[in-house]
């Protein structure tokens, strides 16, 4: 079943925040029912990585502008100019590709397994599709300012759901 895909007798509405949307995606996703998500990470900021099942490298080559803070910032900013590559940090199947949630302007969401997730924000163009299955270092979209206050991506690596501080996934490869 499509992430998007509305069931009027549910009354389930469109999502309009990162964490509803998260959410869909794994529900529709996965076989598996899916809870509620949690309102707050699991484990704590500086937990050890879990061992993802494949190595996960940066999307962009630029310098990291605003590091992970799981209140502020579920992610990594990284600066880079319109237009530069933005590319798959690792295999997967892209499940999201929108503009409707508020604050992350044109993005793109890829499932790598049934562990992770990865979302790249704040695109100019983007250069796939959902259902489309993409490699690590496959170029996704074009970096942008879509609903941001300058040039950036906005990297988001999610665990079972919850928001977790990337860098540590990340062999320090870029593109």
């Amino acid at each position: 079943m499509p992430p998007r895909l509305i069931f009027k007798a549910d009354r389930i509405l469109r999502p309009t925040t990162a964490l509803a949307l998260i959410a869909l995606v794994a529900a529709c996703s996965t076989p598996s029912v899916v809870s509620r998500a949690p309102s707050s990470p699991r484990t704590p900021p500086n937990a050890e990585p879990l061992q993802a099942k494949q190595k996960f490298i940066r999307p962009s080559a630029g310098p990291t502008i605003t590091r992970y803070d799981s209140i502020r910032s579920k992610g990594i900013d990284i600066s880079g100019r319109a237009g530069d590559p933005v590319v798959a940090a690792a295999d997967g199947r892209v499940v999201y590709v929108g503009d409707q949630l508020r604050g992350y302007g044109k993005m793109v969401i890829v499932k790598h397994d049934e562990i992770f997730l990865t979302a790249y924000a704040h695109n100019q163009t983007i250069l796939v599709r959902e259902d489309d299955l993409v490699i690590q270092n496959q170029k996704i979209a074009e970096m942008g300012q879509s609903d941001a206050e300058r040039v950036k991506l906005h990297f988001e690596l999610r665990r079972n759901g919850v928001a977790v501080d990337p860098e540590p996934y990340l062999n320090g490869r870029s593109h």
